[in-house]
């Protein structure tokens, strides 16, 4: 018992050590937010501030580029965002329950892609790219992640629990293939689904390598270059940590509005039926 006992106090000890270092960056983004500019630059690491101040966060939202950029990061978020939930769920659905010649070769060949790093397809892209006139617009963003073969996967994978006497009984009432996916599947599908979306918004909206490599203008910057960029003209730590709190807003209020269906795909997603 008190062996028992020793391993969950070391545990939770554990987890207190680990929730510190990964609050620890986020608890300096809003200080430093808060901090005067003089303070903030002569102090970085110290950022407690003995009088807060809102000027860091009016200075940068009253900046132009700053809310052009935000509308940059939605624009080459919402869009990936939209088609990889759609084409995760159709492929999942498919590679699920649909029979066909050579299904699982297919599939599997396709998460093979997952294994190869996106740095090492960069420069071919750029190549590309260059060729179809996309370097510093939207396309060369967007085109890219417009599906994501993990979101095949996830849905895959949680469709592959729902029993088949569903999609049976469904078929005996007369329902072909389209009212069995869109009014069936889908609606239970609905936590890898979340969990789709999910992912493809962080990533797409935290992305800095890509849009730094394709985006040469500052008018196309999305949240990410703009911020990086800001830090190297302005030099201020507390104008960049406000734009840096601000645009965490969206991702911290997606995780937090679809934490259950994340939570549940991500587990469901492993089961096998």
């Amino acid at each position: 018992m008190n062996i028992r006992l020793k391993h969950k106090a070391a545990i939770y000890v554990l987890l207190v050590i680990l929730g510190i270092l990964f609050f620890f960056p986020f608890a300096m983004m809003i200080l430093g937010s808060l901090q005067k500019v003089e303070k903030a630059t002569a102090d970085p690491l110290f950022w407690i501030p003995t009088n807060p101040t809102l000027y860091n966060f009016t200075y940068i939202i009253g900046q132009s580029s700053f809310l052009h950029w935000i509308k940059n990061s939605l624009v080459i978020t919402l869009i990936p965002v939209a088609t990889q939930i759609f084409f995760g769920a159709v492929l999942g659905y498919i590679f699920a329950k649909k029979q066909f010649p050579g299904r699982e070769i297919v599939f599997w060949l396709m998460m093979a892609v997952v294994m190869v790093p996106g740095q090492l397809l960069i420069i071919p892209k750029y190549i590309m790219f260059s060729q179809f006139g996309w370097i510093n617009t939207y396309g060369a963003i967007i085109v890219p992640e417009l599906w994501a073969i993990m979101g095949v996967f996830l849905v895959r994978q949680f469709m592959m629990t729902i029993p088949k006497d569903l999609e049976e009984a469904a078929y005996i009432d007369g329902a072909g293939d389209f009212t069995i996916f869109f009014r069936i599947m889908l609606p239970l599908a609905k936590p890898a689904i979340a969990t789709i979306g999910t992912f493809a918004f962080i990533s797409c909206w935290n992305d800095l390598f890509t849009p730094l490599i394709f985006m040469t203008s500052e008018e196309m910057y999305p949240i990410t270059v703009g911020l990086a960029s800001l830090l190297t003209k302005e030099g201020n730590f507390g104008i960049e940590m406000a734009g840096a709190a601000i645009s965490f807003v969206p991702t911290f209020l997606i995780f937090v509005f679809f934490q259950r269906y994340f939570t549940e795909g991500i587990a469901m997603s492993g089961i096998k039926s």
